[in-house]
């Protein structure tokens, strides 16, 4: 409307310029129907305008309004969807998250090997991780908290007879629940803080950092790592093959019965003559009842690793670590708890562009323990041999020695004072396994796996028959 009274005006203004300045004078009737025409101009204009307001202040678009508004609206919510998804994308970049479910069927192919045992089982597990960033502490530290929920049901074939190694590390379930209960807990929930060194310096030029770990963990996830033999879901499943035996087997690890502890871990990583890495890492961990929050971190499992990567066999990559431990809460075979010692070496090395060695070895230095020293070796051939690149085949053996004191004791020991021996066999020599999986891919979120193991001389008893166990694994992974 004050565009049209402005018009309105300067027509006026021209007019009078036209009569008193000298030019023609325009007659009364035309000028009347300019004016009217004029008017008319302006008040459709300020219709028009009235209903491009009534139209802007509502959000929805609707059939009848104008074609302004509406490209007007459109426009605007194309802004702020854009603008939606701009944060959303900030809020979660850097989050990473994956899933997996494993079931696995296993069978007693000599079940007279293994009288009392189940013949055969079925067991399933559920495996959920996320982490998210957690932000940064002064200029360039920067820190993320992990979380890992599991779930899983049946027990599985576990360890037949008196052999020392279990068959399944698959199987998920309480102790002592019944076998029709499911079992769901959060697994792990740590905190880890990177610190590029030098301190204060340009992160994007460190080549040395620290990491420090507080939470409730799997231990190893930071010591004895090994690539070919260190995923249950995809590669080997008896529990010698998985972990060094001393620490998993025989338990010096003291974590609860889910395998799990809190604890801490510092470590010092130098990347500076890459490829080449070199790493110093310490680790303290609840032990014992310390490991289901049951009682404090006194008496804790401490372990000491140093590790390299190198290059060999024309740069192929190669993993060798070195440790050391203690456990204040070590359990003997006779129930006693007192302070255990070891020492092991975890090493994996390619050597082909399929072709990736693996071996550990430990040795018990305190503790009376069934084993005090273990030996496992293996490979793994990637199926790129065979025009079949996605899929593997893994070969493994171990031998786990009786220690002296177990050997002397096995006979006659008789912990519980029931009258009846504990073992009540004469142990001797070592415990020697053997297992042999082929890892076959369906679709990258799809495996299938057939398993084979050997146990021969089970628990070190020389009148034991040898185990023979048939599996099949199925692998979902996201």
């Amino acid at each position: 409307m004050t565009a049209g009274r402005k018009k309105i005006g300067g027509l006026s203004m021209l007019l009078a310029a036209g009569m008193f300045g000298g030019a023609a004078p325009l007659h009364a009737a035309e000028t009347g129907a300019e004016l009217r025409e004029l008017r008319q101009r302006v008040e459709r204009l300020e219709e028009q305008n009235r209903k491009l307001d009534e139209a802007l202040s509502e959000q929805r678009i609707s059939a009848d309004e104008p074609p302004l508004a509406a490209r007007l609206k459109a426009a605007e919510s194309d802004v702020f969807s854009f603008r939606k998804a701009a944060r959303t994308i900030e809020s979660i970049e850097g989050i990473q998250a994956g899933a997996g479910l494993t079931m696995f069927a296993q069978s007693l192919l000599n079940s007279e090997a293994a009288p009392g045992a189940n013949n055969s089982e079925l067991n399933y597990r559920a495996d959920a991780t996320v982490r998210l960033p957690a932000g940064t502490l002064g200029n360039s530290s920067e820190g993320f908290l992990f979380a890992h929920f599991r779930m899983g049901q049946g027990r599985g074939l576990q360890s037949p007879g008196p052999a020392f190694s279990a068959t399944n590390t698959t199987s998920f379930q309480r102790p002592g629940a019944e076998p029709s209960d499911s079992t769901a807990l959060l697994a792990q929930a740590w905190y880890q803080l990177n610190m590029p060194l030098p301190v204060g310096g340009n992160p994007q030029l460190s080549r040395r950092h620290l990491e420090f770990n507080f939470g409730k963990m799997d231990p190893f996830a930071f010591f004895d790592q090994n690539s070919a033999a260190d995923d249950e879901t995809r590669a080997f499943v008896n529990q010698a093959f998985l972990h060094n035996p001393l620490l998993d087997v025989g338990g010096d690890i003291g974590v609860d019965g889910f395998g799990f502890t809190p604890g801490f871990r510092f470590a010092y990583v130098n990347d500076y003559y890459k490829p080449q890495s070199y790493g110093l890492s310490v680790g303290l961990f609840g032990a014992g009842k310390g490991a289901s929050f049951d009682d404090s971190l006194s008496s804790p499992f401490v372990i000491v690793q140093a590790e390299t990567g190198q290059r060999f066999f024309g740069g192929l990559a190669g993993n060798y670590r070195l440790y050391v431990w203690s456990n204040g809460r070590g359990a003997d075979y006779d129930g006693t708890v007192t302070q255990h010692r070891g020492a092991g070496v975890s090493a994996d090395q390619r050597v082909g562009d399929a072709v990736t060695l693996f071996g550990r070895y430990g040795q018990q230095s305190r503790g009376k323990v069934r084993f005090d020293r273990a030996l496992t070796l293996g490979t793994e051939i990637g199926g790129s041999y065979w025009a079949r690149g996605a899929d593997a085949l893994g070969v493994a053996a171990g031998w786990l020695r009786t220690s002296d004191e177990f050997r002397r004791d096995a006979p006659t020991l008789d912990a519980d004072a029931d009258g009846v021996p504990d073992f009540g066999y004469a142990a001797s020599g070592a415990e020697r396994v053997a297992e042999v999986y082929y890892r076959y891919r369906l679709n990258p979120q799809f495996e299938v796996s057939p398993d084979l193991q050997y146990l021969a001389r089970p628990g070190g008893d020389t009148a034991a028959r040898a185990i023979k166990v048939f599996g099949l694994r199925a692998q979902l992974t996201f």
